[in-house]
């Protein structure tokens, strides 16, 4: 297998020392306020009182997803119950579930015509379901209201909950995504909250219940881990049965998150997406801007012919 030397890397890395400034292939595109797909989405958004990730995690794709009327929903609040520390969602006691939210989200698909959607969740560890019934009624509605839409689901890990899972599963989403984010060293670190077991019981159940149904996961690199590290993890995940990989650079969204380590080269992503395909996995998105939602629609179009 090929391999690119990179320097050992420490547990903990020093704020001083962390890259002050983004490379040249670390560029975000601007929103401009004459987009009409924007501001019909953004419009739209605030009139049903709906979330997305996408605002939320200040994604740096956002432009471009808006642009051209993509989006993930970001469904039960604004507020999540654990504090990872590469993510800029807010960390505190969530307000009460809103069962009335599927139907919106539903609605919402179906202004905007999508032929794909993504929905994903902040933790609810409040709750011994996590939420997942939420989002089996998010499925099931929009499959009411948007015929042919397919869905992918980016869930939490329900705290390995094989039953809460069920829920989902039994939903038949066409994707069920949950990203374990970082090598097994570091994965408390960042995720104090958080399992490496629990991401390896959702997506290897998740196979196991659905072998039809497309699984998913992602990485971000330039954390602090080491390249053996990476491999091993993505070797990890191709053995719990995941299809799809999306692997992207981790960009800080304030002073008081996670710094950043290194910014890996545009040439060691493509070098992660021939290894990650080599070891088989079905689909590898690899690049500097990559997220999880990062061009699901083609995902799907390509694997389920859809």
């Amino acid at each position: 297998m090929s391999h690119i030397s990179l320097d050992s890397i420490k547990e903990t890395p020093d704020p001083q020392s962390r890259p002050q400034r983004r490379p040249s292939w670390i560029k975000v595109r601007q929103i401009h306020d004459t987009n009409e797909n924007y501001h019909f989405l953004k419009g739209l958004m605030r009139s049903q009182e709906l979330h997305t990730v996408c605002e939320e995690a200040r994604c740096p794709n956002i432009g471009e997803c808006w642009g051209s009327r993509t989006a993930t929903f970001l469904i039960m609040g604004d507020i999540c119950t654990r504090s990872c520390r590469f993510c800029d969602v807010k960390t505190g006691r969530p307000l009460p579930m809103d069962w009335a939210e599927p139907e919106r989200v539903a609605q919402a698909v179906k202004s905007m015509n999508l032929k794909h959607v993504v929905i994903t969740s902040v933790n609810r560890d409040e709750r011994a379901d996590g939420g997942a019934p939420i989002f089996a009624a998010c499925i099931n509605r929009i499959r009411e209201v948007q015929p042919g839409c397919s869905i992918e689901v980016l869930i939490p890990d329900f705290k390995g909950s094989r039953d809460a899972l069920q829920i989902v599963m039994d939903a038949r989403p066409e994707i069920l995504n949950h990203n374990v984010e970082t090598v097994q060293r570091l994965f408390r670190t960042i995720q104090p909250q958080d399992k490496y077991e629990w991401a390896q019981a959702t997506l290897t159940n998740a196979k196991q219940m659905a072998p039809d149904l497309l699984t998913k996961s992602g990485i971000m690199v330039g954390l602090g881990e080491t390249w053996e590290e990476l491999l091993a993890t993505m070797q990890d995940l191709q053995s719990w049965g995941v299809d799809i990989l999306t692997i992207g650079q981790y960009l800080q969204p304030t002073r008081n998150h996670w710094p950043i380590d290194r910014y890996y080269t545009p040439e060691e992503f493509a070098k992660l997406k021939e290894l990650g395909l080599e070891m088989g996995f079905r689909w590898v998105e690899s690049g500097p801007l990559v997220r999880s939602s990062y061009r699901a629609h083609e995902q799907v179009e390509v694997l389920l012919g859809k």
